[in-house]
């Protein structure tokens, strides 16, 4: 796959605030990262120093392989801050100013009032928008350059349900055209349902970096259902492949501590004279694999402060 954006050991110091620690990681064409982390863990400091916006205090950032190239940010769009439009004038007229300052061309305004869907709006007043259609609005406006990576900083920050889901639905559609999108955000709930990787931030740190399915070593677990929940634990118990069961119910749970799919499982119990009612493999979502990796790294940090 191409790399468009490489990270090497950047920091970022305000006096004795560090905001971002020797963070390394890399985004690769035509995914969708996740930039994921509580308020004040350096996302947004991130995103201004690989937008030439900070200067870093150390680190080197590449775009699509040239080092601080200011050029190479005509390949971006990007909005890490709330949208700035002019109040009286319409959806089309803010973006024909726009479009005059990126040097991109009138044709493509309505082209991307349609991927937002503000269309029917492109008369109205910015003034007259909800905050969730200014935000649509101001994703068409860093469109306009028809950009390889589209950023967007924490982009359903203050919406609604209803205007969540429709900046998800949006994020997606842009993103199965081919577009790479980093996207902040500190909700584990937006970065699971729309990211295909993810970055975690905690106090400046990169403590993961991978896809949203491996965020934790974790192998996972099955729910089994059959009619005999005591002969199902009993032979589960016999099988080198789990650490844990435990009875839920009319269900049983086992964790695995070697990996198994469940076609294996389901097989290896009928020739055992097991059939189940139910069998579904799941792993921990993204909060508790999330929290999971908070507290690691917490652990790590006293550990280490203890043997100083």
């Amino acid at each position: 796959m191409n790399t468009v954006l490489e990270i090497d050991k950047l920091s970022k110091h305000f006096g004795s605030l560090v905001a971002v620690d020797d963070i390394s990681f890399s985004v690769e064409k035509g995914n969708v990262y996740g930039l994921l982390g509580p308020n004040g863990s350096g996302k947004t400091t991130t995103l201004g120093m690989i937008l030439n916006v900070v200067n870093p205090t150390k680190g080197t950032w590449r775009w699509f392989g040239k080092t601080h190239s200011t050029d190479s940010l005509k390949k971006i769009g990007a909005i890490i801050e709330r949208p700035n439009f002019y109040p009286y004038l319409s959806a089309v007229k803010n973006l024909e100013t726009v479009a005059i300052i990126k040097q991109a061309p009138f044709s493509r305004i309505e082209e991307k009032l349609e991927t937002v869907d503000l269309l029917h709006r492109k008369d109205d007043r910015f003034s007259a928008f909800s905050l969730g259609m200014k935000q649509r609005l101001a994703i068409a406006a860093a469109l306009l350059n028809n950009p390889e990576v589209l950023i967007l900083d924490e982009p359903t920050n203050g919406l609604d349900p209803q205007g969540i889901i429709k900046i998800r639905e949006i994020i997606k559609q842009i993103a199965s055209t081919g577009t790479t999108i980093i996207l902040a955000s500190h909700l584990l709930d937006e970065v699971e349902k729309v990211c295909s990787h993810v970055v975690v931030l905690n106090k400046g740190k990169s403590i993961y970096c991978g896809t949203v399915e491996n965020m934790s070593g974790e192998l996972g677990y099955f729910e089994l259902g059959a009619a005999s929940t005591g002969e199902l634990i009993n032979m589960l118990e016999a099988m080198p492949y789990f650490e844990k069961i435990t009875r839920m119910q009319n269900l049983v749970s086992a964790t695995l501590k070697t990996d198994l799919n469940a076609e294996e499982l389901n097989e290896m119990l009928v020739k055992s004279g097991i059939f189940l009612s139910h069998l579904v493999k799941r792993k921990n979502n993204l909060e508790q694999q999330f929290l999971n990796l908070i507290k690691n790294e917490t652990d790590d940090t006293t550990a280490k402060n203890r043997m100083e």
